[in-house]
């Protein structure tokens, strides 16, 4: 029978090795256990809390956001050159600049040079707003020039006005287009909400993130079970709001 090299010198010489440790389920029992960090007092209830926070910022600033983007993209289509280049402007100025950076400014800067008191969450929503009408504002000039021309011809034949135009024929046509991309919009702004921990707003992100430390010596795998209970989390809202997108799409369609 074959012996090992090292085995068959030690027992020529008399000398004796220590026993190999045997191979146990220990590693692998201590991985899949790490899960119950997840269920372990309030931490799930936490994490419910967090993606609340998330959620609630997220649509309060799109209702605004809904509100002035469809005034912003009537202002980026009206005939005044000065009113279409403002908006145009603003438009351009929020897209290009980090949410991050929008964040630290309000925050930041409104606390200090404006002596305001205001807390991270309101912060959150008026960079949330602001970010949202200029985006909102961008998709009703894409819809708004993309109905056919007959239909302002027709209008006109019956002779509405500029404004009868936009509340009874431009605006019912642009909201059927705008749906699909409003529900992007609206997923992207609840992902872009993990920012606000930066500016002390406890979102879910940032729960998750205070759940591992606290269980990182008695689980110390758990980050994975945790992230992915957040993702889970994240495509069960961002997953409802698309079926109520594609009820309205039927409800709307022409």
């Amino acid at each position: 029978m074959w012996v090992p090299l090292t085995d068959a010198v030690t027992h020529a010489a008399g000398l004796s090795l220590p026993a190999r440790p045997a191979l146990t389920a220990s590693l692998p029992l201590t991985m899949t256990s790490d899960w119950m960090l997840i269920f372990q007092g309030n931490n799930f209830f936490n994490l419910l809390l967090g993606l609340w926070v998330s959620v609630r910022i997220a649509l309060i600033s799109m209702a605004g956001a809904i509100l002035l983007g469809v005034l912003l993209g009537m202002l980026m289509t009206a005939k005044s050159r000065v009113l279409r280049w403002v908006s145009v402007v603003y438009v351009e100025i929020m897209r290009l600049t980090p949410q991050i950076v929008l964040l630290f400014i309000v925050f930041f800067w409104a606390s200090s040079k404006m002596q305001l008191t205001m807390s991270g969450e309101m912060a959150a929503l008026i960079v949330f707003t602001a970010w949202g009408t200029a985006e909102m504002g961008d998709l009703v000039r894409g819809a708004i020039q993309a109905i056919p021309p007959h239909q302002y011809e027709s209008a006109q034949a019956l002779g509405l006005t500029h404004i009868q135009t936009m509340r009874y024929v431009t605006l019912p046509l642009a909201i059927r287009q705008l749906i699909p991309l409003t529900v992007n919009l609206t997923t992207r702004m609840i992902k872009t909400t993990s920012l606000v921990s930066l500016i002390g707003v406890i979102e879910i992100l940032k729960m998750a993130q205070v759940i591992i430390d606290r269980g990182r010596f008695d689980y110390p795998n758990a980050a994975l079970w945790v992230y992915a209970t957040v993702f889970f989390l994240y495509f069960i809202v961002c997953y409802l709001i698309s079926l109520v997108a594609a009820y309205l799409e039927k409800r709307l369609a022409l």
